[in-house]
C-alpha cells in the first residue's frame, strides 16, 4: 500500500492511496502541519502495524480546505485494507478511487465507506474491480508458504495461520473447485518426495474440510520435485520450492 498526501496549491489538495508492495505501506507527500502528519502517521500504524509503514510525509507552507485533515483521517479506515493493487486520489473535491476487491460486496462497502467519509461537495469516481477467484487465492497467499514439520504432513502453526486466511477466501467463492497441489525440493529420492507432496497435499485438504470448505469441491495432486519455481542448489531456492499451490479449475 502506497500512501500518498500532498497539496498542490491553495486549496486544491491531493491525498492518494496506492498498493506498492505486499508487506509495506509507503506515506508520502506534503501536509499543512506536524500534527496531521502525526495523525496520519498514527492512523496508518493502527491499521497496518507500525512496522509496515514507511513514513516519507514533508511538513510545508501549504493551505488546506476547511476540515480537510479530518475527512481524510476518517478516510483512512479498515476498509481500505480489502482493496489490493489500489489507490485512493482526492484531489481538491474530486475521489478517485481503484484497484482490486475479491467481491461485489465490498466493492459497494468500501465505495459507500469513502463517500461517506466526506460531505457533499466531494464526487467518488469508482474503478474499483471485483478479483477473480484465482487472483484472490493468488493474493491471500502471497509470498507466503505453507510450512510443514521437516519430513512429514503434519502442518506448523504457521502454516495453519496461513491456511485460515485460505479458507476465508475460499468460502467467498462459493464452492468453486480447487486443486490443491503439493511439491517439494530435489533432496532426496523422487518417489519418495511424491509421496510426502501428496500427503501435505491431502493434509492441507483436511484442515480446510475442517474450516467449513465442501470435500468435493478440492482435489489432491503430489508433484514431487517436478515443478520447482526456484533454484534447488542453494538453501533459499530449496525452501520456495517446497510449497502448496492452489488452483481454480474451470
Amino acid at each position: 500500500m502506497r500512501i500518498a498526501l500532498g497539496f498542490l496549491l491553495s486549496w486544491v489538495c491531493l491525498a492518494e492511496v496506492a498498493q506498492a508492495a505486499q508487506d509495506k505501506v509507503v506515506v508520502s507527500g506534503t501536509v499543512p502541519s506536524e500534527a496531521t502528519r502525526a495523525q496520519v502517521l498514527s492512523r496508518l500504524r493502527d491499521l497496518y502495524g507500525a512496522e509496515r509503514v514507511t513514513d516519507q510525509i514533508e511538513v510545508g507552507n501549504v493551505v488546506a480546505p476547511a476540515n480537510w485533515d479530518q475527512y481524510v483521517l476518517k478516510m483512512l479506515n479498515p476498509n481500505l485494507r480489502n482493496i489490493s493493487a489500489g489507490k485512493v486520489q482526492v484531489e481538491g473535491n474530486q475521489i478517485r478511487i481503484s484497484g482490486n476487491v475479491k467481491n461485489e460486496a465490498l466493492r459497494q462497502e468500501v465505495t459507500s465507506t469513502l463517500a461517506s467519509s466526506f460531505n457533499q461537495t466531494y464526487q467518488v469516481h469508482n474503478t474499483l474491480q471485483v478479483s477473480s477467484g484465482q487472483q484472490a487465492l493468488d493474493e491471500t497467499l502471497g509470498q507466503r508458504t505453507i510450512e510443514f514439520e521437516s519430513g512429514s504432513a503434519i502442518l506448523t502453526a504457521k502454516g495453519r495461520i496461513v491456511l485460515d486466511e485460505m479458507a476465508k477466501v475460499i468460502r467467498e467463492l462459493n464452492n468453486a473447485r480447487i486443486a490443491i497441489i503439493g511439491h517439494t525440493d530435489n533432496v532426496g529420492l523422487r518417489e519418495s518426495n511424491i509421496e510426502l507432496s501428496l500427503a501435505r497435499a491431502a493434509a492441507v485438504r483436511q484442515y480446510l474440510i475442517g474450516k467449513q470448505i465442501e470435500s468435493s469441491s478440492m482435489s489432491v495432486t503430489g508433484s514431487g520435485p517436478d515443478a520447482p519455481i526456484a533454484d534447488n542448489s542453494t538453501v533459499e531456492g530449496r525452501s520456495k520450492n517446497r510449497r502448496i499451490d492452489f488452483k481454480i479449475l474451470n
